[in-house]
């Protein structure tokens, strides 16, 4: 009847719902009777304990005890034990359990191999009907932990790319035991008698011992339990004290003994162990231990980034061997565990599976064919009160996830009133999108976006009306009787692929070459697509709908290329006509299979071949400048393909004399504070071998920037890359040069989803210095540029770069006030012997 949640204000909160009534309205429950309990913001040792959406928070199987995993002050996660009370809800102490030094996480209440033992074997004893049993209580918490460090990668800084080591995300299964050795002991006397936790090592030598003393005492208490019953059948009550009480209706929390309070000490957390018959894995979680079996039930992280499921199986006590049973090795979706602990659920490939939670059945999850029925769901909607629904989700969850609990001043729900009618007149999901749009900006942040959600016709599928792209600039040509191929883009032509994809035109030679065809040219004309003629359609994009990823065979004129079937039908004609001419010989139509990509990789192509126009261009400038230049632009932050794209860009060129790194039009994501930390690396020792070469085997610290620095910003320049910016020049790294930037300094993490999966995005994080304030400058103000410089837009559609020229004006007069050189070699090497050869003085 206890339920635990964290709030948007970070706050922990304990609820406890009343038994519902039977009887008329007037006794059943109501919201006001629900027993609510808000938890500190600190535990005893003053760790904080704010909570978000990752929050963990797990009861102990009687309910009075509740574990929260948090970040501790430090950042590493930790694990606090709630006591909350046996009956009514009345907070205790709040005891961290796992020490702030590394991360300890999924924790899960549970019992020890050997608590089934004495449970078996209590069992045996009368007295085990009244005191003895364990009614289902925790005795120990399982948890994981990271501190056996596992580094991976490179552990010598030396080679390209500033090699480093990394962190696996390894982990170990630890156990942490709730009551001492004399506790467990009084709590059930066989206890005494069975007392290696998971056995192993003596453990079945002290075992055996145990046992022969328990058997003695098991025949004791049986033979005088005979004798009592032969004397008192006759007179057996019901209510005295030998009467065999009721089993119990519900779970009873073993009580556990913190020791000192605000033992920073952490003597109680150190009591726990790891499992050492159970290896380091990247462990993501661990779902539960079996009903009947103190077996466990856990996820792994495969090398490939999918999910295994698999039981650690616990052979029988005092064996301390525990095996894998793996269930499934990938496919794995969701897997948890009911509200009431009964049944196991999970989720693999699209298949939802509900067992109980026994022995018996998990591990013959696999094999049982029986799924729940999921397939044939479906729901019910009438468009005009969900979208009111949603209306009122999206107005709540901006109030709720704002980074500012009062809103910025704004009569919040004033404004839910004023935009509610247009709701009422909604008939689409885009209009929809107006109305929240309208409400969301009335908070005056930037970072508030409407997206995604059912839209009819735009659900993300593909369709057979979409329009494949050839990769080339084409241009109607009623005197060539076809479409002239005005441009083909080229990408960087040093990288076949980027990210993992090809990203050529179709009609290039790379992609050409490897079925024995020819690439075309711009110049060179396309007459037919699958036969039919370009000219008899008002477009040839009707001709090359839904065709993306499909063979089509084109009809073309070699205008510009030239390829050997050409040269072959001209001779031909010479010798039939006697035309010495080539010019009054028309062209020859041949064929070319090609395969068109969609739309979209068209535009990335573009994109990809403008940034190598521009990186070519900077390096002609700075050439005839005088000085080396590295180019990087980056089209957002976001995760690998960001940091791979400063990666190709970076370590190549970080021994230049200029550095240009380009955010226009960078859409922002996270990587900011990897960027700075690479930039910031210094230069402060040389390395020379016996070769006489300038610098050597290079410096200390590897691959550190010793020049200068620009970064070039416009007004798309948006989010995490205005943070990039900002860092430049707040840690003095180098200049910025462009136009003012986009303005949204108030960060996110786009939780707050809505129903149909639609959000209305809401600012979380505001972000501050002694400096700047709230909003370090950035937050409806942008990064205003050191030197600023738009570009016409004329120019730029016809190629022209005038931030970049700017741009290297500036590190030109740079370079005159501060060379960028190395250091000039101390001559030969010091000898420290005397000169005078006189030997030691001494």
């Amino acid at each position: 009847r206890r339920f635990a949640y964290a709030n948007t204000d970070g706050q922990l909160v304990v609820a406890t719902v009343p038994i519902h009534s039977k009887g008329n309205s007037r006794h059943r429950r109501h919201l006001r009777n629900v027993d609510m309990l808000v938890l500190p913001w600190e535990n005893e040792i003053d760790q904080p304990m704010i909570g978000d959406t990752d929050t963990n928070l797990v009861f102990s199987p009687g309910g009075r005890y509740l574990a929260i995993e948090h970040p501790a002050r430090n950042s590493f996660n930790v694990i606090s034990i709630a006591d909350l009370g046996s009956t009514a809800l009345q907070l205790g102490r709040i005891v961290q359990v796992t020490p702030d030094r590394f991360n300890s996480f999924s924790a899960v209440w549970g019992r020890e191999s050997k608590d089934f033992a004495v449970d078996e074997h209590a069992s045996e004893l009368e007295s085990s009907k009244a005191d003895l049993a364990s009614h289902g209580g925790a005795t120990v918490l399982f948890f994981l932990s990271d501190r056996d460090i596992n580094l991976e990668g490179d552990t010598n800084p030396w080679g390209t790319r500033a090699p480093s080591p990394r962190f696996d995300g390894y982990s170990c299964i630890h156990v942490l035991p709730l009551r001492s050795i004399k506790d467990s002991i009084e709590a059930n006397e066989v206890n005494a008698f069975i007392r290696a936790s998971y056995g192993g090592g003596g453990a079945s030598e002290i075992l055996a011992e145990g046992m022969k003393e328990l058997d003695l005492m098991l025949k004791a208490v049986n033979a005088a339990s005979a004798k009592a019953d032969e004397s008192d059948d006759d007179n057996f009550d019901i209510g005295s004290s030998n009467a065999i009480p009721e089993e119990q209706p519900y779970v009873i929390d073993t009580e556990i003994n913190f020791g000192n309070e605000k033992d920073t000490s952490f003597k109680f957390a150190r009591t726990s162990y790891r499992l050492e018959s159970i290896p380091a894995a990247r462990y993501a979680k661990i779902v539960s231990q079996l009903s009947d079996d103190p077996s466990l039930l856990i996820v792994t992280k495969t090398a490939k980034d999918d999910l295994k499921l698999s039981v650690l199986a616990t052979t029988a006590y005092p064996s301390d061997c525990i095996t894998d049973e793996t269930l499934y090795d990938d496919g794995v979706e969701l897997v948890d565990v009911s509200t009431d602990g009964s049944y196991i659920i999970v989720l693999v490939s699209g298949k939802l599976k509900v067992v109980p939670r026994t022995a018996a059945k998990v591990l013959s999850l696999a094999k049982d064919t029986s799924t729940a029925a999921i397939d044939g769901l479906h729901i019910s909607v009438w468009p005009a009160l969900e979208y009111q629904q949603m209306y009122a989700d999206s107005w709540r969850l901006l109030r709720d996830y704002f980074y500012d609990a009062e809103l910025h001043q704004i009569e919040w729900d004033e404004v839910f009133d004023r935009y509610l009618p247009l709701v009422e007149r909604c008939g689409k999901r885009e209009e929809l999108d107006d109305v929240m749009r309208q409400m969301g900006g009335e908070l005056t942040a930037l970072h508030v976006f409407v997206k995604g959600g059912e839209h009819d016709g735009h659900d993300g599928s593909s369709t057979g009306n979409e329009i494949a792209s050839l990769g080339a600039l084409l241009r109607r040509s009623t005197e060539m009787n076809g479409y002239e191929i005005v441009e083909i883009p080229e990408r960087d032509p040093d990288f076949h692929m980027i990210d993992r994809r090809p990203m050529y035109s179709p009609l290039t030679e790379q992609v050409l070459r490897l079925s024995g065809q020819q690439g075309l040219k711009p110049g060179d004309i396309i007459i037919g697509i699958n036969g039919e003629h370009v000219m008899n359609v008002p477009s040839i994009s009707m001709l090359l709908r839904g065709k993306a990823g499909e063979s089509v065979r084109l009809e073309v004129q070699r205008v510009t290329s030239k390829s050997k079937f050409t040269e072959l039908r001209r001779a031909k004609m010479r010798l039939l006509e006697g035309s010495n001419n080539d010019e009054d010989i028309p062209a020859a139509t041949e064929p070319l299979v090609v395969v068109p990509f969609s739309a979209d990789d068209f535009d990335d192509l573009l994109y990809a071949a403008w940034e190598w126009k521009t990186r070519v261009r900077a390096k002609i400038l700075a050439a005839e400048a005088g000085f080396t230049l590295g180019y990087i632009h980056l089209q957002d932050m976001r995760g690998a393909p960001a940091a791979d794209a400063f990666a190709r860009g970076f370590y190549p060129d970080h021994d230049k004399q200029v550095l240009i790194v380009d955010i226009r039009h960078n859409s922002g994501g996270s990587i900011d504070s990897w960027l700075l930390d690479t930039l910031q690396r210094k230069a402060w020792m040389y390395w020379q071998g016996r070769e006489d070469t300038d610098g050597g085997m290079m410096w200390d610290e590897q691959f550190a920037f010793r020049g200068h620095l620009i970064v070039l910003v416009d007004e798309k320049t948006s989010s995490d890359a205005e943070a990039f910016a900002r860092g430049v020049s707040e840690l003095g790294l180098g200049k910025i040069v462009g136009k003012r930037s986009w303005s949204g300094g108030i960060w996110l993490s786009s939780d707050n989803k809505l129903v149909d999966g639609g959000i209305t995005t809401a600012p979380e994080y505001g972000v501050y210095n002694d400096k700047y304030g709230w909003g370090m400058g950035i937050e409806q103000m942008g990064v205003a540029p050191d030197v600023e410089v738009d570009n016409n837009p004329r120019d730029a559609f016809e190629g022209r770069d005038a931030q970049l020229k700017v741009a290297i004006s500036v590190l030109k007069e740079w370079l005159k006030k501060e060379e960028v050189v190395l250091p000039k070699k101390p001559g030969r090497p010091m000898n420290k012997r005397k000169k005078d050869s006189g030997g030691c003085s001494a």
